[in-house]
């Protein structure tokens, strides 16, 4: 009995086995397979079923049957497809490339350029990060913008650029503010002073100037006794800079007290 009872277990255990093992060959025989029809209606069930991964691997398998023949294009777009499902868009912008290159008279021509543009924006960084991927994002989409004016992405485009623009104006910001919150006051302003001199319209050009007028203040401030008053000149200039274009906010009212309060300094001095 007992011999019974082991022989049906081990029966049990191996059938199990055997169960999972052709499940798993099953799949490894379609990407082994040359038949290029079952390889075909594989990679697109596997697509429906949102198996992007497993998909995009009979899909680039499929391609070296498929090259050259009338399913070449759709095998290329999918593969991509896949990719760009499963958020891998630095190969599915590789895809999409080459996808456009060979295939320019598709009828997924389009859509695979529009996908390789946002493969571009979605692999940029946080504005604190390498922002080359960001440069060559805006490069794409503008050029995309001039060549095909009547896409129908015209309105995704215009908000990837605004974001991107944001993110670069943000970091040169950023970058001169540093200096600031180091107390390097005199390096702060001329970072400032730059950052508006290489892009007047600054998405951050408020603060930028509210800060070129703190940190002239402030480096003056710490000046000694024989400078201040030079010093303190810079400030009442980067002050008029401000509150010229930014007369009824509170930044302009502190600064306005600051103002008030170098004048009295100046006229006690005398």
């Amino acid at each position: 009995m007992k011999s019974k009872r082991f022989f049906s277990v081990l029966l049990f255990a191996a059938t199990a086995l055997c169960g999972l093992v052709s499940c798993k060959s099953e799949y490894e025989a379609i990407l082994a397979s040359n038949n290029a029809d079952l390889k075909y209606q594989a990679a697109f069930q596997l697509f429906d079923k949102g198996s992007y991964q497993k998909a995009a691997q009979v899909f680039e398998s499929l391609s070296m049957l498929t090259s050259g023949t009338d399913r070449d294009d759709t095998v290329q777009y999918y593969w991509g497809l896949c990719n760009y499902r499963q958020k891998d868009y630095f190969t599915a912008e590789t895809n999409f490339q080459n996808f456009i290159t060979n295939f320019p008279r598709s009828p997924f021509a389009e859509s695979a350029t529009f996908l390789r543009l946002d493969c571009l924006y979605k692999g940029t960084n946080r504005y604190e990060l390498d922002q080359k991927p960001t440069y060559a994002a805006i490069t794409a989409i503008s050029e995309y913008m001039i060549e095909n004016p009547d896409n129908p992405h015209m309105a995704v485009c215009n908000r990837m650029l605004e974001d991107l623009n944001e993110r670069l104006d943000r970091k040169a910001f950023e970058n001169a503010k540093l200096y600031y919150r180091m107390e390097d006051y005199k390096a702060a302003r001329v970072a400032l002073v730059n950052v508006l001199r290489e892009d007047a319209d600054n998405l951050y050009r408020e603060d930028v100037l509210y800060y070129t007028a703190m940190s002239s203040y402030n480096y003056a401030r710490m000046s000694v006794p024989a400078k201040r008053k030079e010093r303190y000149m810079v400030f009442v200039d980067d002050y008029y800079n401000y509150i010229g274009e930014y007369p009824d906010t509170k930044r302009a009212k502190e600064l306005e007290k600051i103002f008030d309060k170098v004048k009295d300094n100046e006229t006690s001095a005398r």
